[in-house]
């Protein structure tokens, strides 16, 4: 998996690209975490070049997610290919987590 981060005024947009599961959703966990102690609480996670989603990866965006609401942040979700949105709506992680068509819109909203 791929990791690219970068700033907006607002958030910080971490770009993922690849398979997030067993074996890469540890380091996206890391690195967010390592923001995270930064006071970076706003996130956007993009979704859009994301291939392959596991119960790892979803399990990693359930901590990131705990851990910026104890600093009253917010972890957003954007760009979702169809099978990745599945997934979320199958684990019903979709009534867990805010999804957006588009970084774009993401950032409009917050």
């Amino acid at each position: 998996m791929e990791i690219k981060i970068r700033k907006e005024e607002n958030a910080l947009i971490v770009s993922v690209a690849g398979r997030m599961d067993a074996v890469s959703a540890p380091e996206f966990g890391k690195i967010c975490e390592e923001w995270i102690a930064k006071d970076e609480n706003t996130l956007i996670i993009d979704f859009v070049d994301l291939d392959y989603l596991s119960s790892s990866g979803l399990r990693s965006l359930l901590v990131i997610g705990k851990k910026l609401k104890t600093k009253n942040g917010s972890i957003y979700l954007a760009a979702l290919k169809n099978d990745i949105k599945e997934v979320f709506e199958i684990s019903g992680f979709d009534s867990i987590f805010p999804i957006f068509e588009s970084v774009d819109t993401a950032l409009a909203q917050i």
